[in-house]
């Protein structure tokens, strides 16, 4: 019996330090490896699985009490205090330079936006610039500053434009190419040479009597009513109005007239780039008020065509300078530019 127990009591202390070694050797392993990352789900559901299972009831909303019903006339004084007033911001004239993609159609989708908007262009440069892929733009539109800048970002947003930069208050050269024939007969017979051309020729003494006693003639021969005579009578008044001149007096005052032109060009810096027999083609390339007046100096010497550019602007440089030179530009702000000067 006392055998029996000591042999039950080897064997309980020889499975204890069995287990007690493996659960060593366990530890030890565990210790030695690396951590694991955790596995792939492979289900998508499981984040759904997740939020079932884990439910979490929402706090209770706060107890709010209903505002009172508001009357008409209390709803109308709060419209009215909450309406933002009007913008009392001037119109001024904006120059917008926008660097586009050389491709179909950019100008219209550009052109439709300020069209949406209400704008009205006063003038639109485009052209490719010396990479072949950009283009540039130059847009002159009048409009107050917020409307202007809203209008130029949503330019910025569309995708074949680049960017889109406000010069307004940027020290840029402006200039414009201006394109003008005008008359070297003078301006009592601009009528007759826009009816009859470029080689339209005065009217000579002998030819206007002619042209005159043959319209009379051919009136009395028709029967014409009295409304009629009255017509005839009126329109050769309207033409006796030029003075008739021999063919030695017109050629003196074509070189009159050129000798003037060629004067008033040289003052604004423009240059004559055609001769005709009765009219001159003149170039001037300048700002835009220079060029404005530069056509009210010509229209009283008769303007047959002209053609103009629109603006085109580039900033200038910036040049560093010291604390003295400064302070001598800054007292200089109100000397008035010479460009915008008449000529003499």
């Amino acid at each position: 019996m006392a055998s029996a127990l000591t042999g039950s009591v080897r064997r309980a202390l020889q499975n204890v330090s069995t287990r007690s070694l493996s659960t060593v050797r366990t530890l030890q392993n565990d210790a030695i490896k690396p951590p694991q990352p955790p596995k792939p789900i492979d289900d998508s559901t499981s984040a759904l699985d997740y939020k079932r299972s884990h439910r979490v009831r929402p706090p209770p909303l706060p107890a709010m009490d209903l505002p009172r019903k508001r009357s008409a006339e209390e709803a109308v004084t709060n419209i009215l205090y909450n309406t933002p007033p009007p913008s009392l911001q001037p119109f001024k004239k904006h120059i917008l330079n926008c660097l586009v993609q050389n491709e179909p159609g950019v100008l219209s989708r550009v052109s439709g936006i300020l069209a949406g908007r209400g704008f009205n262009i006063d003038s639109l440069v485009v052209c490719r610039t010396e990479i072949r892929d950009l283009s540039r733009m130059c847009i002159v539109l009048s409009g107050q500053d917020g409307v202007v800048e809203q209008a130029r970002r949503q330019l910025e947003d569309l995708v074949p434009v680049w960017a889109v930069l406000d010069y307004t208050e940027t020290n840029v050269i402006q200039r414009e190419l201006l394109l003008v024939k005008v008359s070297i007969l003078g301006s009592e017979y601009l009528d007759e040479q826009l009816e009859g051309g470029p080689s339209h020729d005065p009217r000579r003494a002998d030819s206007s009597k002619l042209e005159r006693e043959a319209a009379l003639a051919e009136n009395f021969e028709r029967g014409a009513s009295q409304q009629q005579q009255q017509q005839q009578q009126n329109t050769v008044l309207h033409h006796e109005i030029a003075p008739t001149i021999t063919a030695s007096e017109a050629l003196r005052l074509k070189h009159q007239h050129l000798h003037s032109l060629s004067i008033l060009s040289k003052e604004f810096g423009a240059k004559i780039l055609d001769i005709a027999e009765n009219s001159v083609i003149v170039e001037l390339t300048a700002k835009t008020p220079r060029v404005e007046a530069f056509l009210s100096l010509l229209k009283p010497f008769g303007i047959l065509e002209s053609a103009r550019t629109g603006l085109m602007a580039m900033p200038r440089t910036p040049i560093v300078r010291s604390d003295g030179d400064e302070e001598v530009f800054a007292d200089q702000g109100g000397v008035v530019d010479a460009s915008l000067l008449p000529p003499g």
